[in-house]
């Protein structure tokens, strides 16, 4: 299997979509999907992108995606925020999770970003195994706050 992790494009925008939607119905959230592949062409690759993509490719087809966007942190500084992790589903376990998440803090530290934030829902257990190996430190301290429009 060949593997290749790259920079997103803005023709990898309508494959992308695929996967959110993809990851919201694994997280049984399917009808709170309220972007659109225009939105993500305009907010990623329009005149002031906000966020950043690495996508993981298997013999040219999209199968992972890492979006993130930096942050600030008044007591760390610069931060990269890893919005979503995603592989799709037949791909889960076959290692495709390590390289983008390694290819994410590779980004995060040739940015000159203080660390990598991110969230991972409580019941997702292969998720939070998975970032335990890396060391992270999973906070239930904090609760997440939603104000939407």
């Amino acid at each position: 299997m060949n593997i290749q992790v790259r920079k997103g494009t803005p023709e990898d925008v309508p494959q992308v979509f695929k996967l959110v939607q993809e990851l919201a119905v694994y997280e049984k959230a399917a009808d709170q999907v309220s972007n659109t592949p225009e939105q993500m062409l305009e907010d990623g690759f329009g005149p002031n992108p906000i966020y950043g993509l690495l996508v993981a490719e298997v013999d040219g087809k999209i199968v992972g995606i890492s979006m993130y966007y930096t942050r600030y942190s008044t007591w760390k500084g610069k931060r990269l925020y890893l919005e979503d992790l995603i592989v799709t589903e037949s791909m889960r376990g076959s290692g495709l999770g390590k390289k983008l998440l390694d290819a994410t803090i590779a980004e995060a530290r040739a940015t000159q970003c203080t660390g990598v934030m991110w969230q991972v829902l409580d019941w997702n257990e292969p998720a939070i195994k998975f970032y335990e190996s890396y060391g992270a430190r999973l906070d239930a301290e904090w609760i997440n706050c939603h104000l939407d429009f």
